[in-house]
């Protein structure tokens, strides 16, 4: 959530942020509503070369992607764009077996049709938004269906869910894992924001004791990516971060919880080993005593951070957003886009510009300060 307009902000925050917004504004958006999207399919495509601004060759297209895609036009008030997305979810997603499918091919055939836990959250993620936006009922009608579907069809035990079923929806693919369990637990939120309904809030309650019963890591206090005790495991400072933030829009479901206790201590763990004192960059995993195992520096990451600083509530915390904020434009953007990647040298590590990166910018701006 925002600062509130009653907090004293300084005014050189309130320039980056308004810096921040306008290259999301004038830069990033305007590529996918033209180089990055494919009119014939009226899809976004996956993703571009950042050097030379061209789509890079087509395999698939994915529904969480266009979800996405559906969620930051929404937002940013493209209401013809959006609508189109909109109307490419449902046309070019839909399952045989109802719900929906992974991804399309090129020509926009079926190509994985396995439900993926991911993909269903965004589309309801994205659904929450546009029906907020737009009030349009067939975006309700929809988010209501595939929540449905989830509670039915992915349900594990403990309170959570499986990452992934076969097309026939017989058998789960994948176990339970962390990040599919948090994009629902975002979609969620935004639902019941949207529609008011207390089953959502029931859920929401169900999966957070479901995650400090199977995620959570007691010597750092972090969750973690697979189950406990699983052999490989690791820690993701961003996802430390942006549980963090999701638990500070809601603290009716996460106060006074074991889970919603322990993000306090991730966030402290995941900053003091994950962050890079020199760079502020955040790197992409650790391992269970805290040695980064993965010192890349994806951008998604460091905008979690900075959603994680400006909603934390400390003082203290908050005092590092605006050099945290420095250093993402400084080392992430560029003149006609941003870098998805960099070494822990500051080196890029990755040309491309996915097309599901503007959802993390689109949500960490949002919880910025305004003026």
């Amino acid at each position: 959530m925002p600062a509130s307009r009653s907090d004293p902000i300084d005014s050189s925050v309130l320039a980056l942020v308004a810096d921040l917004r306008r290259h999301y504004r004038d830069i990033v958006l305007p590529l996918w509503r033209t180089t990055g999207y494919n009119p014939d399919l009226q899809l976004p495509y996956e993703a571009l070369d950042g050097t030379r601004l061209q789509v890079l060759p087509v395999t698939r297209y994915r529904a969480m992607a266009c979800a996405r895609q559906l969620y930051v036009h929404t937002t940013a008030g493209a209401t013809d764009h959006a609508a189109r997305l909109f109307d490419a979810l449902r046309k070019r997603f839909v399952h045989p077996e109802g719900g929906w499918v992974y991804s399309v091919d090129a020509q926009g055939a079926p190509l994985d049709t396995t439900h993926d836990l991911y993909t269903y959250a965004f589309v309801i993620f994205a659904c929450a938004a546009h029906y907020g936006a737009t009030r349009d009922r067939r975006a309700l009608d929809l988010l209501g269906a595939t929540a449905g579907q989830v509670e039915t069809r992915f349900s594990a035990p403990a309170g959570l869910y499986w990452a992934q079923l076969k097309s026939d929806l017989s058998a789960p693919l994948q176990d339970v894992q962390q990040n599919p369990v948090m994009h629902l637990t975002e979609a969620y939120l935004a639902a019941r924001q949207v529609t008011g309904d207390a089953a959502f809030t029931t859920a929401l309650q169900r999966i957070v004791n479901g995650m400090a019963g199977t995620f959570l890591h007691a010597p750092t206090q972090c969750i973690t990516e697979l189950r406990v005790g699983v052999p490989d495991n690791r820690i993701e400072p961003g996802h430390q971060f942006e549980w963090l933030a999701l638990s500070r829009s809601a603290p009716d479901v996460f106060g006074d919880t074991v889970l919603g206790d322990a993000l306090e201590h991730g966030f402290t763990f995941a900053q003091a080993r994950g962050v890079d004192m020199a760079t502020d960059g955040v790197c992409a995993a650790l391992d269970l005593n805290g040695t980064i195992i993965d010192a890349t520096q994806r951008i998604w990451a460091q905008t979690e951070y900075a959603r994680a600083l400006a909603v934390h509530g400390d003082p203290a915390v908050s005092a590092l957003l605006k050099r945290q904020l420095q250093r993402l434009r400084e080392r992430f953007l560029q003149p006609r886009g941003w870098y998805e990647c960099l070494q822990a040298d500051g080196l890029v590590a990755r040309t491309d510009m996915p097309s599901t990166t503007p959802y993390h910018l689109a949500t960490s701006y949002d919880a910025l300060p305004s003026a």
